[in-house]
This record gives C-alpha cells, sequence and structure tokens, in this order.
C-alpha cells in the first residue's frame, strides 16, 4: 500500500517509543554483540550486527497440499506501477486504485472504465448505490460510475492515514493508521463515534499498529470486525463502540498469524467466512465465522515476493509489497498482487 519511504517517513514522525520494546531490542543488542565477539574469536570469520538479525523463512515457504483448498483460474493485468487496493461491488465488478486512478473491470477482466483521482488513493469501497468512496491519506473523496467526484471530505485528523474504508447502510467506517482508532461518520461526513480508543474499563486494550495496514469490514451479521495486527488479532465491535469478541493466534504456523503486523487484510465470503492474507510470508488463508483456521487459498510459493532471510530489527522496511484481497458475490477470491502488476483469480476446488 504504501513504499518503504512512505512508511519509514510516516511513522519516525507519529510513532512513539514503547519502553518493552525498548529493552527487548537493548538485550537483543547485547546478544548480538556477545554472538559477534564469540564467532570473531572461535572461527576467525567476519561477522556483521545485520547477519545476527537475521532469521530464515525459507522452510514456511512450502504449503502442505492436503491444506489448499482453492486454485487459480485466471489473472487480470492491471497494467499499474503502484497498485495499492482492490474493491468489488454487487454486480461483480472490479475496481483497482493505483497510479492516480482507478480502473474497473468486468469479471471476465476486461476493462470497463477509469477515473482519475487527486492523489493516489490508499483504499477504496462502493457503497450499495454504487458510488465509489475512496481515501486520498487524510480524507475521503466519493466518486459517481460516470468517474464525477461528488463530495470531498475535510480531513480526519491531523497526519492521518486511512487504510480502510467500509460503508454500511447510512454508516461509514474509517480506519485511520497513524491515529490507532476507527471513526464512524454518517454518509454526509458527520462523525457519530470512535470506535476502538484504549479503555481498560470495557477491556480495550486499543490497536496496536506497527506500520500502515489496519483493515476493516462490516460482516453478514452485521458487526464491524477490525484487524489489530500488532496483536494478531481480528476484533469484533458493534458500532457503539463496545467490544463483543476476539480471534486470532500468534504462530508463524500455518493457523496463525506472525512478524510484526498480520493479517494485513481480510474479507468476507457470502457464506460468511473469513479470507486473510499475510505480508512477509504472503499467503491467503480461510476461517470460519468462529475464527477456527479452515484451509489455504494461495501459500508464500504461490506468489514472486521473496520468502527467505528477513530482518527482524526493521519490521516497518519490510522487502515485500503486501497483498490485498476482494470477494465476488459467487465467492471467488480476487488477490491483488502489486508485485506482479496483476489480479489474481482463485476459486473452491470443491
Amino acid at each position: 500500500m504504501f513504499d518503504k519511504g512512505e512508511r519509514r517517513g510516516l511513522f519516525m514522525k507519529t510513532s512513539k517509543i514503547n519502553i518493552t520494546i525498548g529493552i527487548i531490542l537493548a538485550i537483543a543488542v547485547i546478544s548480538a554483540v556477545v554472538a559477534i565477539l564469540y564467532n570473531a574469536q572461535n572461527t576467525g570469520k567476519k561477522t556483521t550486527i545485520g547477519d545476527v538479525f537475521k532469521y530464515d523463512l525459507t522452510e514456511f515457504a512450502k504449503t502442505d497440499p492436503n491444506l489448499i483448498k482453492y486454485k487459480e483460474i485466471g489473472k487480470i493485468k492491471t497494467n499499474l506501477q503502484n497498485a495499492s487496493a482492490i474493491a468489488i461491488d454487487s454486480e461483480n465488478r472490479i475496481y483497482v486504485a493505483g497510479d492516480k486512478l482507478i480502473r474497473v473491470f468486468n469479471d471476465k477482466g476486461d476493462k470497463l472504465s477509469e477515473i482519475k483521482l487527486s492523489d493516489n488513493a490508499t483504499c477504496l469501497t462502493i457503497a450499495d448505490n454504487r458510488n465509489i468512496y475512496v481515501a486520498v491519506k487524510d480524507h475521503i473523496e466519493i466518486y459517481n460510475q460516470q468517474g464525477r467526484q461528488i463530495s470531498k471530505w475535510n480531513s480526519i485528523g491531523e497526519n492521518a492515514v486511512i487504510t480502510s474504508v467500509a460503508v454500511y447502510n447510512d454508516n461509514v467506517f474509517i480506519a485511520d493508521a497513524v491515529g490507532k482508532i476507527v471513526q464512524r461518520y454518517d454518509t454526509k461526513g458527520r462523525l457519530k463515534n470512535v470506535i476502538g480508543k484504549r479503555n481498560p474499563d470495557k477491556g480495550i486494550s486499543g490497536f496496536i499498529i506497527p506500520s500502515p495496514y489496519f483493515d476493516l469490514l462490516v460482516a453478514n451479521d452485521g458487526l464491524l470486525r477490525v484487524v489489530n495486527p500488532g496483536n494478531h488479532k481480528i476484533e469484533t465491535y458493534n458500532f457503539d463502540g463496545d467490544l463483543i469478541s476476539s480471534w486470532g493466534e500468534t504462530s508463524i504456523e500455518i493457523k496463525g498469524f506472525s512478524g510484526c503486523c498480520n493479517p494485513v487484510n481480510i474479507a468476507i465470503l457470502p457464506n460468511g467466512k473469513f479470507v486473510t492474507c499475510e505480508k512477509g510470508i504472503p499467503r491467503v488463508k480461510i476461517y470460519n465465522e468462529k475464527g477456527e483456521f479452515e484451509s489455504v487459498v494461495a501459500g508464500a510459493e504461490s506468489f514472486a515476493n521473496t520468502v527467505g532471510i528477513h530482518n527482524t530489527m526493521l519490521c516497518n522496511e519490510d522487502s515485500t509489497k503486501a497483498l490485498d484481497i476482494a470477494v465476488d458475490s459467487r465467492g471467488r477470491i480476487f488477490v491483488l498482487d502489486p508485485a506482479e502488476k496483476t489480479i489474481r483469480i482463485f476459486i473452491s476446488k470443491s
């Protein structure tokens, strides 16, 4: 969604140093120095601190084929250099944002139209009335199907970065990765309330957003689902902001989520099951309505993004471009692969 420079600049300005993280890093540095000295003394080989803070993910790049329940049936070329987001409307038209525009395709991959934007979009969604809600960093712009801008909202906050937007009836939910909150508006752009702000009395610990990946949606049950990526959780809220439940497991194994911040994006199938995608080890998976792992759509080996040696010290400098996902009314899963500049289409094998 953002390149390395944008991520670095954004979070250097807005993130505060966490004392616990500082202690962990201090211990890690001491351990690294000890390892370096030991290696130099006992092997005679030159070792750098950068070498010490690397780990090998190659063994996790291969997925058990018995877990893969989907197959790829086609690709749509976006012809976008920096594709950033994907959405699908109720008539299965596909919208892809990137390069300061939106390209619209039918479900066969034919290009239908193109909408020019004022700037690069960070995310988008299509309302039931087919209006297109587009986030441009700190504000929302609304376009009709003819590409005419019909509304431009004020900034939702100084330094805000909108990473997800969802429209449900007369509610518009906006995820701000810098503010680490969800803001609920009406369709006229009037703020109703804030969701997810730390409140121990209500059991809300707050969102942990180490990098600008912070997704949300309204599920089939009419409740809001918000990814808490630093906690590797998907949390359920009602529209008033009460925390109902959460699910998700921290694990590098296939059933869980790993790294600094995963999953990066989520979608929901017509049957109510969830689709998630991850960065670091790029993979797309299916969980049931209770959050229980069911299957894999595509494992890390399906993507061109390199999986191997990664630097644990530079979480926000992930070398891969994060995937985005959308689902159509037929249950097909569309994966935006920005490295390949394509939309990849997957269907269930059963």
